[in-house]
């Protein structure tokens, strides 16, 4: 476990295992921590990490603003989370590597795609983010996070974060900053003396640009219909992961392989076979 500075950001990462590289975007919404691909729900049940890894050298990471990477206040894009995932690249040397996304990680992984083609040999899309009800929720919280920092200030959103140790998605009110707001007492004082209308529309301005769409979100469907790049889609099946989503990605990447294959299916005996014949092949 080391860490690296990129975009002026420190950034926590791992790399597991030899082989090729694999970059991975982290699951977990805006807790986008790398230990979430061995302990979080079908990545944890799957092994896929650990079988991956035998094979590959698997790049995980902290997302900013996630687990002990930092973070900064602004209106965060796709090609900000891209940003870091590049600047890792880099800063290990590496000019070309397999992308897996799992989650809301996906997004940046169809991002990344379309902004830097010749260094993505492969995009495994795991669970894609999408759905008319993701995008509604995803408003909800930021509303609902909003209205208690308007309410309450931002010195008390400080405190909330710092009491309970919640992410954005057990309890909104903290906001997406949270973990940076626990770990980082220089930039939670900061965070607490911003103007309040700044702040709102920061947050705001976040909300339009990450959960803009209700499908799979990360690129416009015209970039993605132009990309020359294979593939790997994973339907999940609930409120989040809206199986559209993964059918939209099917229908906009040329070179798409979409794994029909219901939730319930995706075990430790299926899941690491089908993801490694698919990065082997590319």
């Amino acid at each position: 476990m080391t860490t690296a500075t990129i975009d002026g950001l420190s950034t926590r990462y791992r790399v597991v295992g030899s082989g090729p590289s694999l970059l991975m975007f982290s699951p977990g919404g805006f807790d986008a921590t790398l230990d979430k691909w061995s302990t979080l729900g079908v990545y944890a049940k799957t092994r896929m990490l650990e079988h991956l890894s035998a094979k590959y050298s698997c790049i995980t990471f902290d997302r900013r603003e996630s687990g002990e990477s930092a973070g900064r206040v602004e209106t965060i894009t796709w090609a900000q989370y891209v940003a870091q995932g590049k600047g890792l690249l880099d800063h290990l040397g590496i000019a070309q590597a397999h992308l897996m996304g799992g989650c809301m990680g996906c997004a940046p992984v169809l991002a990344f795609g379309v902004a830097h083609p010749a260094m993505t040999r492969s995009m495994v899309l795991y669970w894609p983010v999408g759905g008319a009800k993701y995008r509604i929720n995803s408003h909800k919280r930021l509303a609902e996070h909003l209205a208690y920092a308007e309410e309450h200030g931002l010195a008390a959103v400080v405190a909330l974060a710092r009491e309970h140790g919640k992410s954005f998605g057990a309890d909104p009110r903290g906001g997406p900053w949270a973990p940076v707001l626990r770990r980082d007492r220089e930039f939670a004082e900061a965070y607490a003396s911003m103007e309040i209308d700044r702040y709102t529309a920061i947050v705001t301005g976040l909300g339009r640009s990450l959960f803009d769409r209700d499908t799979a979100p990360g690129a416009e469907p015209e970039d993605l219909l132009g990309l020359d790049i294979p593939a790997l889609v994973v339907p999940g099946h609930d409120a989040s992961h809206a199986t559209s989503a993964a059918r939209y990605l099917e229908e906009c990447l040329p070179r798409a392989e979409y794994w029909d294959v219901p939730v319930d299916g995706q075990t430790e005996d299926t899941v690491p076979a089908r993801l490694l014949a698919f990065l082997d092949r590319h």
